[in-house]
């Protein structure tokens, strides 16, 4: 069989992820990274690639490379993506897809022109247990919906002192906690449940109103040992907190926390739903297990054992039970998917692609809107 050739754009924290999840599937290779930086060269060998550039638009000039990944800061995804498709490149993007519905719109339309494999990063709804429950939901054992609630935190951002480029506006787009990780548990819970959400009623909040900007690049989670003259006072427009209020298609309500300042919590994602027959509740730092409750009968423990999944979730399990699998493993899943796509375009698209990174951003408006106007804003 014959190998496909990934380029990767921007490896920071994330892009450097994808180039480790690439590399755990067979007949995939890395040919190449770009990064903006003086530092390029220096980074690709750190990774062990061979070939970089500093304009990712000499990658796409390439005609061995099949795939572009573009993980850079969002208000680079549309130009960079849009370039890749009519470089006749497939395109997996980072979320957001973009930073407004009718640039989304334009690589939906655009990649549907080419023909073209197109796909967003939501890495969340391949852990095997996300798709276990989506399988539960469709089959009818959790009976009627009625209601869907969680939280995505992070502490990452909790000091004043800690700076990324996502709290720019110019570079993340109008929303910031609610387009970088509540895109993803949104995706989530409409995946999962297999309904959509109508309507939505948003309260943010912004404790860090003035952040000290070290005057010196720091990557994502890295920590600081800056002195005080190493800094700029900078005012923040972007939300480090949000509450959102949901109503989907069947009748079921939902509510979401989104917190990028919750001292304590890495990476947590929770997300619990009720039905008629039961409940379960399910957290992204215990993913190889889900709560089940009852009202007459015992709750049980699920845990993840592809010997006792529905068919839909063994698929994307690589290790039997008692072998666990994590954050990097989702990547892995969501990636192998796409690739068979790419060698096979008649294969299903069973994972999320430009359109579900344009529901997304349409979703993002609506919260934004919600939150300006404060009133329930319909999608």
């Amino acid at each position: 069989m014959k190998k496909l050739n990934a380029g990767v754009i921007g490896v920071g924290f994330i892009g450097a992820a994808h180039i480790e999840a690439l590399r755990r599937l067979h007949q995939i290779e890395v040919k190449s990274i770009v990064d903006e930086t003086e530092d390029a060269e220096k980074k690709a060998k750190q990774l062990g690639i061979d070939s970089w550039y500093s304009d990712y638009k000499e990658m796409l000039a390439d005609p061995e490379i099949d795939c572009v990944h573009i993980c850079t800061p969002n208000h680079l995804h549309f130009e960079m993506a849009k370039n890749a498709l009519l470089a006749d490149k497939h395109v997996i993007c980072e979320k957001p897809l973009t930073t407004d519905v009718t640039e989304a719109e334009e690589l939906v339309d655009l990649a549907k022109k080419k023909g073209l494999v197109n796909a967003v990063n939501f890495n969340i709804r391949f852990y095997p247990l996300m798709h276990e429950l989506s399988a539960a939901i469709r089959k009818g054992e959790m009976g009627e919906l009625f209601s869907v609630h969680g939280s995505y935190l992070q502490d990452w951002l909790f000091h004043q002192t800690d700076y990324n480029w996502r709290l720019e506006k110019s570079l993340s787009g109008d929303s910031r906690a609610v387009a970088d990780i509540g895109s993803h548990w949104m995706d989530l819970a409409e995946f999962v449940t297999g309904r959509r959400i109508t309507a939505v009623m948003a309260d943010f909040a912004t404790f860090h109103k003035i952040r000290k900007k070290p005057l010196k690049p720091v990557e994502t989670y890295a920590g600081m040992l800056l002195k005080p003259e190493d800094y700029m006072d900078i005012p923040i427009d972007t939300e480090d907190y949000a509450s959102i209020l949901f109503r989907f298609d069947n009748g079921a309500r939902g509510s979401l926390t989104v917190s990028q300042v919750f001292a304590g919590r890495k990476n947590r994602v929770t997300m619990e739903i009720a039905g008629s027959k039961k409940s379960a509740v399910w957290n992204s730092e215990s993913p190889n297990e889900i709560w089940y409750g009852r009202r007459d009968s015992a709750n049980e423990i699920q845990l993840r054992d592809p010997s006792i999944m529905h068919p839909e979730s063994r698929e994307i399990v690589s290790f039997p039970g008692g072998h666990n699998e994590g954050f990097p493993d989702t990547m892995k899943q969501n990636f192998s998917k796409i690739y068979a796509r790419i060698r096979d375009i008649n294969l299903p698209e069973n994972y999320p692609t430009f359109r579900a990174g344009l529901r997304e951003i349409v979703l993002c408006e609506k919260i934004v809107q919600s939150q300006k106007e404060e009133k329930w804003i319909t999608v």
